[in-house]
């Protein structure tokens, strides 16, 4: 990745708008400059002074990396290549050290302050308290033009990150059998993500599962984890592995027992469905709401067009969902080098459900999925 480059284009983009760039360890810093993530935990990790972590840019001058000594020595911060990093010790002011570094910065009284949609609050109410004079605009949006149009090599990460989910998907296949929990499933896929490469599943492993005696549940984890998959029973997977900081998105179904023919109909239309939305994804000459459209039509047709609740897609890359968004009110122009996930879906609370999700690369002439695996309905009798 050629991090000057985009540090460059950056600042260029910066000095239009705004004095100073606050960016927090983040998909925007990473994108940016290169420095990594870890995997999130579910409550918040605090350490003395967390809220000048991050990097802090100005047009024209080096970028300073803030980290509290924590995240410096144990989060492996520390040596982020040839960047100036100022590492604040437990007991030091952390007031004192934004001062120094602002004062480096040799801001105006009234200053533009671009921060990152994923900074935190109290690093906000900071920044006003010590810059009473600031106006603040988002930094991610200054970005935005940047990320959303991935390149050659994002590409060919992403797609090593699609290999790596099928691998796990082909392992987690050769285990499955009749009376599992969704829990064992659930965990199975983690852990084979992790053992093809993944440093972990790129969002929290999802299974939507129904049939006549195994009602959907939406949002319910710890309800549905302990059910058991038998007969008759379609599963729904939603996953994806982490290469590099990026993202993947996957889905496919499988049924336990014999689908018979509706339920054979129902898989198709989903299938249908997502090869015209992926046709669709055609750069410059269709919106994100055209490719809705025309992957929507196809279910609707068939009747089932209620039982398509999810948006077509989203964009992806460093983040799991960015936009822009494969939705009817999305009137986004595609471009070439736009990644989308396309996942078509008709989901029925008290019968079989069925889902199929790939990343696609919006081409000239139609998208380019970023995987093909396993495209025929997979039955476990």
């Amino acid at each position: 990745m050629d991090f000057e480059q985009r540090m460059s284009t950056f600042q260029e983009r910066l000095g239009e708008v705004a004095d100073l760039a606050f960016l927090p360890v983040s998909a925007d810093l990473q994108y940016l400059m290169g420095v990594p993530r870890d995997l999130p935990n579910f409550g918040a990790v605090l350490h003395p002074g967390a809220w000048v972590e991050g990097a802090w840019l100005a047009p024209g001058q080096p970028p300073v990396l803030a980290l509290p000594r924590m995240s410096a020595e144990f989060g492996g911060l520390g040596g982020s290549g040839d960047l100036r990093v100022h590492v604040l010790q437990d007991h030091d002011d952390p007031a004192a050290l934004v001062r120094k570094i602002l004062r480096d910065l040799a801001l105006s009284e009234r200053p533009r302050v671009a921060i990152s949609d994923a900074t935190h609050g109290s690093t906000v109410s900071a920044l006003q308290e010590l810059l009473p004079g600031a106006s603040f605009l988002s930094a991610t949006e200054v970005l935005r033009p940047l990320r959303v149009i991935k390149s050659e090599d994002e590409i060919e990460v992403m797609r090593r990150a699609g290999a790596i989910t099928e691998a796990a998907f082909a392992s987690v296949l050769g285990k499955l059998a009749h009376g599992m929990t969704e829990l064992d499933v659930v965990s199975e896929i983690d852990h084979q993500l992790r053992r093809h490469g993944s440093l972990g599943p790129s969002f929290t492993t999802s299974l939507y599962n129904s049939g006549p005696g195994h009602p959907l549940l939406f949002g319910q984890r710890q309800a549905t984890w302990p059910r058991s998959l038998t007969p008759p029973v379609s599963i729904l997977f939603d996953f994806g592995a982490i290469l590099d900081g990026y993202c993947y998105d996957f889905g496919r179904s499988v049924f336990f027992g014999d689908p018979g023919k509706d339920y054979l109909e129902v898989f198709e239309l989903v299938m249908s469905s997502q090869a015209a939305g992926i046709a669709a994804l055609r750069a410059g000459r269709a919106t994100a709401a055209e490719a809705d459209a025309a992957a929507r039509e196809v279910i609707a047709a068939a009747g089932h067009g209620e039982a398509f609740r999810h948006r077509l897609g989203h964009g992806i890359g460093l983040d799991v969902h960015e936009p822009p968004f494969l939705t009817a009110s999305d009137s986004t122009l595609l471009q070439e080098g736009m990644l989308f996930t396309v996942e078509p879906s008709i989901t029925r609370f008290d019968t079989f459900s069925a889902r199929v999700e790939d990343v696609v690369v919006v081409r000239p002439d139609g998208g380019e999925p970023l995987t093909a695996g396993f495209r025929e309905l997979l039955v476990v009798d």
